[in-house]
Order: structure tokens, then sequence, then C-alpha cells
């Protein structure tokens, strides 16, 4: 019994770790729902700040994230490249 059960377990842990190797496709660069490497992000905050942002100006906070958003995507899509995401 105890053999059988160590059995049931190998392979029920052998499944798991084929269906976890094989579940993630690879992203495309264009997928807005694929999480961010740190230097994406980094570089985000880069054009941000770039572009007038202020992280510290909580006073016109969604009003300045906004139009800072708008500058900055305009810019990426003036980027020789660049793709249109929605």
């Amino acid at each position: 019994m105890k053999l059988l059960s160590r059995m049931g377990l190998g392979a029920l842990l052998a499944a798991v770790s084929a269906s976890a190797a094989f579940a993630q496709s690879p992203a495309r660069p264009y997928d807005p729902t694929t999480p961010k490497t740190r230097a994406e992000v980094r570089a985000d905050l880069a054009d941000w700040r770039a572009a007038g942002y202020d992280p510290l100006d909580w006073l016109d906070y969604p009003y300045n994230a906004q139009r800072v958003a708008r500058i900055v995507a305009e810019r990426r899509a003036r980027q020789p490249g660049a793709s249109i995401t929605q």
C-alpha cells in the first residue's frame, strides 16, 4: 500500500511539473497583459519623468498623470516600429 501511494504521489508531481512547464506560452511584445520586467518599469518611469511627471505632486495627481500619459503615448507612437495597442 505504501508503494502504491508513493507511485501515485510521484505521478501527480510529474503531471503537475509537466503541465507547469508547458502552461506558459511565449509572450508577444505588444501584449499588455504580460507583467513588465524591472528594467521596463524603470524605462517607463524615465519616459514619464522626461515628459514632465512629478510623482510627488499629489495635489494635481489625476490631471498631471493623464497629461503625461498622453505625451508619452504620442512620443512612443512617433517612434519607428511602434505598434498601436489597445
